[in-house]
């Protein structure tokens, strides 16, 4: 009986060693910050949101692996958008990602920071890109509109599962997210309504598989009016085109997912010796 408890135990440690990634541990590598490079490359600003990470996530950031998103990284997605483009200086948005934490996705963000993207925002556009566990900090050393912070948040889902979340789907959710952005701006649409419509015509959406424009479009519309939210016929037009952006990656999303989920276990974000054990029927 004692052999086969060693065995077993043994067993697991191998187990383990296979089923986590090069670079993955489950002690440290489950948190994972980004930088923006400005951030990063200037002392006070660094510290300024080192110092919410560890009062906000209850961590000592020395412990945390961490990367650097640059202007470069943002403009290869912000450019095909919007055709906006960034300069080294003005990369400000930073990310710590917990995949430890058990339960459906969070984000907390720091909102004396973080001018217009909303929680609600980034969680419904990583859920579009699959992204559905852990808990990721948002914040800024200075006023940002934080639509760079998913890039960054997306980088550190990948640095801490060592998958990579295709570009086609990373397109889709920054679209997305851009253009919420926008109509808040624009159309003075509070961040809360427009979170609810983009979720509602999304789910709508999917369940039914539409990815013709004109009856997005119709969707989005009629929730408006039924709703009472004022958006211009411009706005309306570039939403149903993200929207319809994430339906058109739902296969590459899908794919993602799997293999997230055959590496950090399920949609808990669980990673346990008794996940194996039951699948070894111990």
């Amino acid at each position: 009986m004692r052999k086969s408890l060693i065995g077993i135990i043994l067993l697991s440690i191998v187990i383990v060693g296979i089923a986590l990634p090069i670079g993955f541990s489950a002690q440290s590598n489950t948190k994972v910050i980004t930088y923006g490079e400005t951030t990063y490359n200037n002392a006070n600003y660094k510290s300024t949101v080192d110092n919410f990470f560890n009062q906000q996530a209850k961590v000592d950031v020395k412990n945390i692996d961490s990367k650097t998103i640059t202007a470069a990284d943002v403009n290869k997605i912000s450019s095909t958008i919007t055709g906006k483009t960034y300069g080294s200086d003005q990369i400000f948005s930073c990310a710590l990602v917990d995949l430890s934490e058990q339960g459906n996705i969070k984000v907390t963000v720091d909102k004396s920071k973080i001018t217009t993207i909303t929680a609600d925002m980034y969680i419904s556009a990583l859920k579009s890109a699959g992204v559905t566990h852990g808990h990721a900090y948002v914040t800024s050393p200075v006023s940002a509109t934080g639509e760079s912070a998913l890039a960054g948040i997306m980088n550190s889902y990948e640095a801490a599962t060592n998958v990579q979340i295709p570009d086609t789907v990373k397109k889709a959710a920054n679209e997305e997210i851009y253009t919420e952005s926008e109509i808040v701006q624009k159309d003075n649409v509070s961040a809360e309504n427009l979170t609810k419509l983009v979720d509602n015509v999304k789910e709508t959406v999917q369940q039914n598989n539409i990815t013709d424009h004109s009856t997005i479009v119709n969707i989005i519309y009629n929730y408006t009016v039924n709703n009472n939210i004022n958006m211009s016929n411009s706005s309306i037009e570039n939403l149903a085109t993200s929207i319809g952006g994430v339906q058109a990656v739902q296969g590459d999303v899908a794919n993602y997912t799997n293999q997230v989920t055959e590496i950090v276990g399920n949609n808990s974000g669980g990673f346990s010796l008794d996940g194996i054990f039951s699948r070894l029927g111990l």
